[in-house]
Formats: C-alpha cells, sequence, structure tokens
C-alpha cells in the first residue's frame, strides 16, 4: 500500500504527508513580472497595472491559497482521517474545480503577456510564419480568422500546437476551464474579458484586437512555435 501511494502521488506529496500540521507545505507561485517595457502603444499603462498587478496577481495568490489546502485535504484522505470523494458536494470537489480555474487563470495571462511589447513586424518570425501562411493561406488571413474568434469569444481565444494531429488550430474559451483541449500547447493566447480592454476602448473590442496586434511580438510567438511543434505526443 505503501509503495502504491507513494508510486501514485509523487516522493514530493509522500515528503509532504510526514510534515507535521503546523509544518504545512507553502506553495507560494510568485507572479511573473510583465516581460516587456511600458508604455504599449493603444494599451495604456493604467490598463495592464490593473490587468497584470490585480487581476492576475490575484489568481496567484488564489492558486497557492487551493494548493495548500489540497495538500492537507490530501494528506488527510490518505491518512485516512476524512472521506473526500463526492460528485455532489465537498470540499476536495469545490478546491478541485477552483484549481482549475486559478491555475488557468495565471497561466492564460502568462502566455498573453509573453507575446506581447513587440512592433507587430512578423519580418523576424520565418518558421512561424511560414506555418501560418501553410494552414490559413497568409499571416492577414490568418489574423483576419484570428480576429473573428476573438470577436465571438467570451473569454480567450487560443492559437494552439494540437500534438496529437501536428497541426496549428484555435480554440476559444468563455471561462479559464472551459474550452481547453488537452494536448494542445498555447502559442497566441488572447484575452478578451471585458476587463483586458474597457479601460482603453470601452465596448469597442475590434479596435483592442487592432491594438493588440500593433504590439503583437512575433519573435516571442516564433519561438514558441517551434518549441511546442517539436513535441508530438
Amino acid at each position: 500500500m505503501c509503495l502504491f501511494v507513494a508510486d501514485f502521488f509523487g516522493e514530493e506529496f509522500m515528503k509532504n504527508l510526514k510534515r507535521k500540521p503546523e509544518e504545512s507545505p507553502r506553495h507560494d507561485y510568485q507572479p511573473q513580472p510583465l516581460p516587456f517595457r511600458t508604455p504599449l502603444d493603444g494599451i495604456s499603462d493604467r490598463a495592464l497595472k490593473n490587468h497584470h498587478d490585480k487581476l492576475y496577481a490575484g489568481y496567484v495568490t488564489r492558486k497557492n491559497e487551493i494548493e495548500n489546502r489540497l495538500e492537507e485535504v490530501g494528506r488527510a484522505i490518505v491518512t485516512g482521517k476524512i472521506d473526500g470523494g463526492n460528485t455532489t458536494y465537498g470540499e476536495l470537489r469545490g478546491l478541485k474545480d477552483g484549481e482549475t480555474y486559478a491555475v488557468n487563470g495565471v497561466y492564460l495571462h502568462e502566455w498573453y503577456f509573453e507575446i506581447l511589447g513587440g512592433d507587430g513586424k512578423s519580418e523576424n518570425a520565418r518558421e512561424f510564419v511560414d506555418a501560418l501562411s501553410s494552414s490559413y493561406g497568409s499571416v492577414e488571413g490568418f489574423i483576419k480568422y484570428f480576429s473573428e474568434c476573438a470577436m465571438c469569444a467570451r473569454g480567450w481565444t487560443v492559437l494552439a500546437w494540437d500534438t496529437r494531429e501536428s497541426r496549428l488550430w484555435i480554440y476559444n474559451c468563455d471561462a479559464h476551464n472551459q474550452g481547453g483541449v488537452w494536448g494542445a500547447l498555447p502559442i497566441i493566447v488572447l484575452d478578451v474579458y471585458e476587463h483586458a480592454y474597457f479601460m482603453d476602448y470601452g465596448a469597442d473590442r475590434k479596435a483592442y484586437l487592432k491594438a493588440f496586434w500593433k504590439n503583437f511580438n512575433w519573435t516571442a510567438a516564433n519561438d514558441l512555435f517551434k518549441r511546442a511543434s517539436a513535441i508530438r505526443l
């Protein structure tokens, strides 16, 4: 039984299991700084500060809180102190549901910020540009289609590398933990929740999309594409 538990949960979990309650493990993921200098062209510092320093940082806080509590609940389940599994109601179910929302809220924002701060020029993204042209006819055709996907999304539009079919594909997500596809690696992540643009553009999402492409970092996206497209699952 002990060997099974160790294999299933991993060494780190078992190490935490042996700690005393007052020595609860501390998950302490830190917010990543913006990977570019401000100001951006058409996306204000005020909007970015609210988006990064408050909203994104808040997801990081919740991620840590949930993961720390999951460690405590997990130890109690493994040692037989509580029975946590119930599909109708229970702390474990609530934590696991909130976990995917919070963690995706962290990672999606990090991918979003990672491909901003550029000049919108694609000259130094040859591999990515060739792949987009092959899939969508041209870079301009891709941007038009991706932008239309973004106009009908309620939360996120993501260009990902599908490791099962070895292709680029666009997915829409209406919430952080809805719409994602296992094995699809994000390359372009666009936040279309209202908080991303209302300070600057009100309800004019199209104007925000134009600003996004003006500040798009094609070099960073090209690097992500090269790394992702090398993976086959």
